[in-house]
């Protein structure tokens, strides 16, 4: 028996198979162009901002390199690929604080060039500035480390669901953010630009526990759970605080200038020493001062000052049942 012989594909039946043409001529690839002049012009007014400039920005990726290198010269044994031992230890930790070093000095010359033509400022000696400032920042490491050893304590007596440094240091996210904070408040404090807020915003992200690296915190500080905190950059917080999840030492209502009025003066609450904060509370303004050995209970709104040895707590609210029966 012959084969049956196919009818031939005409153009017809290829159109109506396929319908690449018709989505080809849909293409609006020539309006492209046009945008393009319109993000030229949008720069161009200055009401818009870019970073076109052969002045490098500092680089968000390595910046997070240096928190996780650091934390691995903080905690050695625990974040690291090596197994540790006194034979190499030392070799460990010199490799990778001279690679520190290394990566710091990069990324802070970079920094203050940054800052420099951002802001049209004469020479700063950007060069040898960030030699200082990184040895600075190198040198501050052993009494971060001591700091930080006195948060984990913390962390041990004031949460009954461990006794673990292990599971403090692995596991818990308010070590995470103090460490994170502790690092980028020394560069802070050495006034090195961008920086500091990129560590505490790494930090902010993986925790929910947002602290400005300005603020100054005492030892000893223990955040519990954690999630939702809030600390503003001139808080300053004492010696054994803890506070609990989405507690927020605040500043009070602020004007529409206040980025340009309110800079470099005290906005955000002190909280003195062995002061316990509970869950949800809010602390306001710059005049605030909780005393010391205070306790403030969950759920509270603060815009005054409390003296020493206060308990502050809400009167207990009326609860409402499914039922109508008020308890």
């Amino acid at each position: 028996m012959a084969p049956k012989i196919q009818p031939q594909t005409t153009i017809d039946t290829i159109a109506d198979i396929c319908n690449h043409i018709q989505i080809s001529q849909s293409s609006r690839h020539d309006k492209v162009p046009a945008i393009v002049n319109r993000l030229l012009n949008s720069w161009s007014t200055k009401e818009c901002y870019e970073h076109i400039s052969p002045v490098s920005i500092p680089s968000h990726d390595k910046i997070i390199e240096i928190v996780q290198q650091a934390r691995r010269i903080l905690f050695p044994g625990y974040f690291t690929r090596t197994r540790l031992h006194a034979a190499n230890l030392e070799y460990y930790i010199g490799k990778e604080t001279t690679d520190l070093y290394e990566k710091v000095g990069e990324q802070i010359v970079i920094a203050i060039r940054h800052d420099c033509r951002r802001n049209n400022l004469p020479c700063t000696r950007c060069e040898e500035r960030s030699q200082e400032l990184t040895l600075a920042f190198i040198e501050s490491l052993p009494d971060v480390t001591a700091t930080l050893a006195t948060d984990i304590r913390a962390a041990i007596e004031g949460d009954p669901a461990t006794d673990s440094p292990d599971e403090v240091i692995f596991s818990y996210p308010g070590l995470l953010a103090i460490s994170i904070f502790r690092l980028a408040h020394e560069l802070f404090r050495l006034k090195v630009p961008i920086v500091p807020r990129i560590m505490t915003e790494y930090a902010h992200s993986l925790t929910g526990i947002d602290i400005h690296p300005g603020a100054t915190i005492g030892e000893g500080f223990f955040i519990d759970h954690g999630t939702g905190v809030v600390i503003g950059e001139t808080t300053v917080i004492g010696n054994n605080v803890r506070l609990y999840q989405g507690v927020t030492l605040g500043a009070l209502s602020l004007p529409r200038d206040a980025g340009t009025k309110l800079r470099h003066q005290k906005r955000h609450p002190t909280i003195e020493d062995d002061v316990i904060i509970y869950a949800n509370t809010t602390i306001l303004g710059g005049d605030t001062v909780i005393g010391r050995g205070s306790v403030i209970g969950g759920n509270i709104w603060l815009t005054e000052s409390v003296e020493a040895g206060t308990r502050v707590m809400l009167k207990r609210p009326e609860l409402i049942y499914a039922n109508g029966r008020a308890r």
